[in-house]
C-alpha cells in the first residue's frame, strides 16, 4: 500500500472492528450489578469475567501480531467472529455457572485479542500520513465507544428484555462484521495486508527493504508497553467496578450508577479525537501522555478527598479527560517509534500485550482489595502508586522518543 490517499473503507472497517471488540468486552459492567444479585457470583470471579479477556491476548498478542504481519489479516478477523459467537452462546445457556460464563467471557476474550490488533492496523494501515493523527485519535476511542453502546442499550436491556440482550446483540454483530469483511474482501477495496503506506512520495518508489527494528527502538517499544500496562490496571479496575461502587457507596440505583458511568467514558471520547488534533498540529507526543498520566495519578491519590458531590464530578470530568489523551499517545507510540517502517503489526501485537497484562491485574486486584478490607479505601493507595509508576516510565519514554526522532 503506497498511496497516500487515505482509503476510508479500510479505515471504516478498522475502526469497526475495534469499536465491536470494546463493546463485547464492556457489556458486562453495566449489567454486573444485576448478574451478581441474580447469581451471586464471588467478587474475585466477577472480576475475572473482564480479566479474563487479557489472558487471553498475553498469550496470543504477540503471536497474532507477527501472523498478520507475515500474511493478512482476513483469516483472523473471519476465526474471531466465529469465536465471538460461540463465546456470547456459551454465556447465554448457563450464566447460573459461574465457571461456564467465565468459560465464554475466555472464548470472548480470544476473539477480542485479534481484532485489538487488526482494528487498529487496518486503520492506520489505510490512513495517509496526513491523516493518521486523526485516526489515531479515532482509534483510541475504541474502548469508550464500545463502554457508550453497552450503556446506550442498558436501560432496554434492564427494563425490559433482560441483560441477555447485550449478549445475542453481541452474536448479530458479529454475522455483520463477517457480512462487510467478505463484501469488501470480494471488491478488493481493502488491502488486507495491513501494510503500513509510505511516509512520502520518495519512499514509494524505493525498493530497497526498510531496515529492521533496531534496538533504541525495542527499548521504546518495551517501555509504551509498560506504560500501557499500568494504565490499562487502573483504567479497567475503574472502569469494571465504577458502576458498583456508585451504587454501594452513594446510593445511586443502577440507571444513575449508570448515568454516571457514562461521564468519564464521554469525556475520554472527545479528548482522544482533540489528542489527534494536538497531535497533528505538532504538540509533543511525550509531553501529552506525561500531563495526562500526571493527571490520572492525581484523581486516584485525592480519591479519599473528593467524595461524592461536586468534587466528586469534577474527580470523573478530570479522570475522563486524562483517559482519552493517554490511549491515544500510546496508540500513536509504534508508527512514531517505528516512523512507520517495518514491523507495526508485530509492534503493536507487543504493545497490547502490555495492555492485556494491566487489564488481567486491575479488576481482580481491586476486587481482591475490595474482599480483604469489605470495603473500597485501598482503591486510591494501590492505582496511585500503580499509575504514578506509569508516569514515570513516560517521562522516560518520551526522553527516548525525542532522542530516536532526532536520528
Amino acid at each position: 500500500m503506497v498511496s497516500q490517499r487515505s482509503n476510508l473503507a479500510g479505515i471504516g472497517l478498522g475502526l469497526g472492528l475495534a469499536f465491536f471488540a470494546a463493546y463485547q468486552q464492556f457489556k458486562l459492567p453495566v449489567v454486573l450489578p444485576v448478574l451478581l444479585e441474580r447469581h451471586a457470583y464471588d467478587r474475585f470471579l466477577a472480576g475475572a469475567f473482564m480479566s479474563v479477556y487479557a489472558l487471553a491476548g498475553l498469550i496470543l498478542s504477540l503471536w497474532l501480531g507477527r501472523v498478520i504481519e507475515r500474511s493478512d489479516a482476513l483469516k483472523p478477523i473471519y476465526a474471531a467472529m466465529g469465536v465471538f459467537i460461540c463465546g456470547n452462546a456459551l454465556g447465554l445457556i448457563w450464566p447460573e455457572q459461574g465457571g461456564v460464563f467465565l468459560a465464554g467471557r475466555a472464548l470472548e476474550g480470544i476473539a477480542f485479542a485479534a481484532l485489538a490488533i487488526v482494528g487498529p492496523v487496518l486503520a492506520n494501515a489505510n490512513a495517509s500520513t496526513r491523516r493518521l493523527p486523526l485516526v489515531i485519535g479515532l482509534t483510541a476511542t475504541w474502548i469508550p465507544v464500545g463502554q457508550v453502546l453497552a450503556i446506550l442499550l442498558a436501560p432496554a436491556a434492564l427494563g425490559s428484555y433482560g441483560w441477555q440482550l447485550l449478549w445475542w446483540l453481541g452474536m448479530a454483530g458479529a454475522i455483520v462484521f463477517s457480512v462487510w469483511t467478505w463484501q469488501l474482501a470480494r471488491s478488493g477495496r481493502v488491502d488486507f495486508s495491513a501494510r503500513q503506506p509510505a511516509t512520502d512520495a520518495s519512499d514509494s518508489q524505493s525498493t530497497v527493504a526498510p531496515p529492521a527494528i533496531s534496538r533504541r527502538q525495542r527499548i521504546a517499544l518495551l517501555m509504551t508497553a509498560t506504560v500501557f500496562m499500568s494504565w490499562s490496571c487502573q483504567y479497567f479496575a475503574y472502569m469494571t467496578w465504577l458502576p458498583l461502587y456508585l451504587v454501594e457507596m452513594h446510593d445511586l440505583a443502577v440507571s444513575g450508577a449508570v448515568i454516571g458511568y457514562l461521564i468519564p467514558v464521554v469525556l475520554v471520547m472527545v479528548f482522544c479525537i482533540v489528542t489527534g488534533m494536538l497531535l497533528r498540529m505538532g504538540v509533543p507526543l511525550g509531553l501529552l501522555l506525561a500531563l495526562s498520566m500526571a493527571a490520572q495519578a492525581a484523581v486516584w491519590w485525592l480519591l479519599p478527598y473528593t467524595g461524592g458531590g461536586l468534587g466528586g464530578v469534577l474527580s470523573l470530568v478530570v479522570y475522563g479527560c486524562g483517559a482519552g489523551i493517554v490511549p491515544t499517545c500510546l496508540f500513536a507510540m509504534p508508527s512514531a517509534i517505528l516512523a512507520r517502517g517495518r514491523g507495526i503489526a508485530g509492534a503493536f501485537g507487543f504493545v497490547m500485550t502490555g495492555r492485556n497484562l494491566g487489564v488481567l491485574i486491575g479488576p481482580v486486584l481491586l476486587a481482591q482489595a475490595f474482599k480483604l478490607t469489605g470495603a473500597w479505601s485501598l482503591a486510591a493507595p494501590i492505582f496511585g502508586s500503580v499509575t504514578s509508576f506509569g508516569l514515570i516510565v513516560a517521562l522516560f519514554l518520551g526522553w527516548r522518543l525525542t532522542r530516536l526522532q532526532e536520528k
